[in-house]
């Protein structure tokens, strides 16, 4: 007779791996991950790492998907830090992932610089996963990424994830290798739209649309689309003196609906994260 309790894992290492293309925060999961090229806070750390440079200030960033699809056991976090100094800008992160039987980590370290209006950056990552009966194994992945200003209300951007192919044991795509590209858009002071295109290695092109407007000076309200797998996201945000409160919500079409919060702080700086990333292009 096969062991529940295995079957439980196997089940939960499918979900790892959907849950697995999804990136934090809860902004840019309410914008459906379509940001590529927006990337102005702390997450950019696990998304595009060139967007770490538009930050002048410091930022710590918290955020948690509690119980995704009502599964506890897929409960999943991440964290992150970015300064910024003379010779460019410093990251670092963690995530975790999963319970008992099967968990999964990472640290990060980014680096990111700008050339006038072209920002790029690097995150190396550090990878471990320990299943129950399987034991553990770790690897070393590699991020790289870029954005660049065309003019003050229009940017492109490009990243590329786990360039050099790392996976775990001798299984193969265990990480998945992710190459993404768009554009965002400020059609109005308070109204932006992000576009972007994905491409995980041997899977369909992912197609990715955002909107985020700010309805009022300290609310933000997101929607956002995607086509594989099809996703419908949408949240709010609450922009006030130093910090950032992010809430955010998405469909899956065969596991359902799904919750997760954020938390952004600022030092140095309280203008409104859109306003303080548009003031530092305008000057």
């Amino acid at each position: 007779m096969l062991n529940v309790r295995y079957i439980v894992l196997s089940l939960l290492i499918i979900f790892a791996n959907i849950l697995s293309q999804i990136n934090p925060g809860s902004r840019q999961i309410a914008l459906a991950n379509s940001d590529v090229a927006l990337s102005n806070d702390v997450f950019s750390i696990f998304n595009n790492p060139a967007g770490l440079a538009q930050i002048k200030w410091t930022e710590i960033g918290i955020y948690y998907s509690p119980s995704p699809f009502g599964i506890k056991e897929l409960a999943n976090g991440y964290g992150a830090v970015t300064h910024n100094f003379n010779f460019g800008t410093i990251a670092a992160g963690f995530s975790f992932y999963g319970f008992e039987l099967y968990k999964e980590h990472k640290l990060s370290l980014s680096y990111a610089s700008n050339y006038k209006q072209f920002y790029f950056g690097i995150s190396v990552f550090y990878n471990t996963i320990e299943i129950e009966k399987y034991g553990n194994d770790n690897s070393f992945s590699l991020n790289l990424g870029g954005l660049t200003y065309v003019s003050n209300t229009f940017r492109i951007g490009f990243s590329a994830h786990n360039i050099n192919q790392a996976t775990f044991g001798n299984e193969e795509d265990q990480i998945p290798t992710i190459f993404s590209a768009g554009v965002s858009y400020d059609v109005l002071s308070n109204l932006t739209l992000n576009s972007a295109v994905e491409k995980e290695l041997e899977y369909d092109f992912s197609l990715r649309t955002g909107i985020e407007y700010n309805i009022i000076k300290y609310l933000s309200l997101r929607i956002g689309f995607n086509n594989y797998p099809s996703t419908y996201t949408a949240g709010v945000g609450i922009n006030f003196l130093f910090f950032n409160l992010d809430y955010a919500v998405f469909t899956h079409e065969y596991l359902g609906l799904t919750h997760q919060a954020g938390l952004i702080i600022h030092f140095g700086d309280e203008t409104p994260r859109s306003q303080k990333v548009k003031s530092y292009i305008n000057d």
